[in-house]
């Protein structure tokens, strides 16, 4: 895929960053689903690990700008989170390649999930510790990784049939073209 293509998905997944949390909170769905995680997980899939790195980072930081969510004080952590998100799928699918494109995306993505939940802990962790508010692994884990579990339900069932509909409607190339065979 060429990089014009690459930066065009690109921006179309920032874009999408500001667009997806205003649909899902219209419909109170917003914080149990993390909408704006989505495209930045389809960007760094499809374009790899340097767009999705900076989808990541524009992503929020826009809608942030345009529509005051996530509120400005939330970018300390979540900036982070979601920069790991497309940084470490789309690495992990340059390196994972099992054959089948269903296994290499969840072997990237459930990686990437998890890695992009420790880092906004971690992230989260160091701003309290400028607070005189406490933090701690069980508030981390009860409200960052428990209250994360729909969310990332939402993105095991809908990110891999998205890119496999891309990727048959010949938007984005095939991860394994079909070798055609001619007769001998």
């Amino acid at each position: 895929m060429s990089s014009a293509k690459k930066a065009c998905i690109c921006a179309i997944c920032v874009a999408l960053c500001y667009g997806l949390p205003m649909a899902f909170h219209s419909l109170s769905l917003g914080s149990a689903l993390s909408p704006m995680h989505l495209p930045i997980l389809l960007c760094g899939l499809v374009c790899g690990w340097h767009y999705g790195a900076i989808c990541g980072i524009a992503g929020p930081v826009l809608s942030s700008l345009l529509s005051s969510m996530p509120p400005a004080i939330k970018l300390i952590y979540m900036v982070p989170e979601l920069c790991v998100y497309g940084l470490t799928c789309g690495l992990l699918m340059k390196l994972i390649r099992t054959g089948r494109s269903w296994a290499d995306l969840y072997l990237s993505l459930i990686p990437a999930l998890l890695l992009g939940r420790i880092a906004g802990g971690i992230a989260r962790a160091l701003f309290y510790l400028f607070t005189a508010q406490g933090y701690s692994m069980a508030i981390w884990a009860s409200g960052y990784l428990v209250g994360g579990i729909p969310a990332i339900i939402l993105h095991l069932i809908v990110l891999p049939p998205l890119i496999l509909a891309l990727t048959q409607s010949r938007i984005i190339p095939a991860r394994y073209p079909k070798v055609k065979r001619t007769a001998p």
